[in-house]
């Protein structure tokens, strides 16, 4: 674990870019974006080359090419943070293999983006490093593999948004695209929630999460570090409303001096099959069973 950064660069001081070509309209947006707020761009053609550079001097970003395997990209990183423990480095790739984001997490990438992925995607994730000048250590690894990983997230919005991404980057053909976005959109809001409820965005702690993949199914674990909720603290919000007056909880709330709340907790019941709380409140778990591939589902026809 490297030492959290303490000061943020000065702002009269020009930010640098180190980028390699993956060509199209992502090196056009990344042009666009880092010139649009003023920074200094530099350009090489491999890994190699980001390695020479970026051991002779700092720079503020650097974002690696489309044609590298992330097992590369990732000895890449491990080398710049030996000299440059601080370093935010956004992994671009077109050829996924599984682990990679577990790696790539393992290693203190800001981001990661495997094909396809948006454009403007990629613009909000550069936006996201360009705007942190302290990030280190908002997520950390603590064991992993494809079947199985755990770890821990800061609890700030920004660490929330690049574990997310993380996520949309993973790539399981036995997976719907569909199904996954499910998963990860319910993910979000729980993780959201035990941010902002059991931590109240304080960067100081953090959430606790882990997935598992079984052969049906996946399943996700959520616990924050507060004291949990009651039964009569969700009756006012959304998740306890009628279906037919989701908003009457707001007036309520509103009454009583409380933000609106619960909305998250009912969209994650709808996007996935199973929401179990334990006790107190401050642990939960997101189950989703997958449709089997449809070959085994013809195959079953046919017994």
């Amino acid at each position: 674990m490297t030492t959290p950064c303490s000061s943020a660069v000065a702002p009269t001081a020009q930010k640098t870019a180190l980028l390699v070509a993956s060509g199209g309209d992502v090196d056009e947006l990344l042009t666009n974006v880092l010139a649009s707020e003023g920074w200094s761009i530099q350009r090489v053609v491999d890994n190699q080359h980001i390695l020479a550079l970026a051991r002779a001097k700092p720079f503020d970003l650097i974002v690696t090419g489309r044609e590298t395997r992330v097992a590369e990209d990732v000895e890449l990183l491990r080398k710049i943070r030996s000299a440059r423990p601080h370093v935010r480095l956004i992994i671009l790739t077109d050829k996924f293999t599984p682990g990679d984001v577990i790696s790539a997490m393992r290693e203190g990438a800001f981001s990661y983006f495997s094909a396809p992925f948006a454009a403007s995607e990629v613009a909000e994730m550069v936006r996201a490093a360009m705007a942190e000048p302290c990030w280190d250590d908002g997520i950390e690894v603590l064991s992993g593999t494809p079947a199985w990983f755990s770890l821990t997230a800061r609890c700030d919005l920004a660490t929330a948004n690049r574990l997310v991404q993380f996520l949309h980057g993973v790539r399981d053909p036995s997976i719907s695209e569909a199904e996954k976005d499910q998963v990860i959109s319910a993910f979000r809001e729980i993780l959201i929630n035990a941010m902002e409820h059991g931590a109240h965005f304080d960067p100081s702690q953090h959430v606790e999460i882990s997935f598992i993949r079984a052969r049906r199914a996946i399943a996700c674990r959520v616990k924050d570090p507060g004291k949990g909720f009651s039964l009569e603290e969700l009756r006012h919000a959304a998740v306890g409303s009628s279906p037919e007056d989701l908003f009457s909880h707001a007036t309520v709330r509103d009454e009583q001096g409380m933000r609106p709340g619960g909305f998250g907790i009912l969209l994650a019941k709808k996007l996935v099959d199973e929401l179990i709380y334990n006790e107190k409140g401050n642990e939960v778990v997101l189950v989703k069973y997958l449709d089997p591939p449809q070959s085994s589902a013809l195959n079953q026809r046919h017994q």
